[in-house]
């Protein structure tokens, strides 16, 4: 397995048409990934002291953190959008080596900053929503 460059881990955003079309989030610095998988504990006393866990139960999600420099590209006002109005999005994830992370998302956080003589930026935190799938 090849090192993957962090500039190739991108974020992408629906446009809300069937079939969905993926416009990349401009101006992103940083992208976070997470993928959290909650476990069942079926521990009892025929256990032998080692702890078992039920596979396939508990709650599975993903959650995204990503910031950058605000461009004004139709991506993030798309995502400025979903924020205001707190409605799920088609969000993609791609990696360098072509996978991707395909699923509906709620944008949970949006925080723009701003410092004088500097540009904007922002950060915003996705969480998803359903099944997420992996290609």
């Amino acid at each position: 397995m090849s090192v993957e460059r962090g500039s190739a881990f991108l974020l992408k955003v629906g446009n809300g048409a069937t079939p969905v079309v993926y416009q990349t989030v401009a101006g992103l610095r940083t992208t976070q990934l997470s993928v959290n998988g909650a476990m069942v504990a079926v521990t009892s006393k025929d256990s032998g002291g080692w702890r078992d866990l039920l596979s396939g139960a508990g709650v599975r999600s993903v959650s995204v953190s990503a910031a950058g420099v605000f461009v004004g590209s139709a991506a993030e006002l798309r995502i400025k959008a979903s924020a205001l109005s707190g409605v799920l999005d088609d969000y993609r994830l791609s990696f360098e080596g072509g996978e991707t992370l395909t699923g509906k998302f709620l944008v949970a956080r949006l925080d723009y900053a701003g410092d004088y003589n500097g540009e904007r930026s922002y950060t915003m935190s996705l969480e998803s929503s359903g099944v997420v799938v992996a290609a």
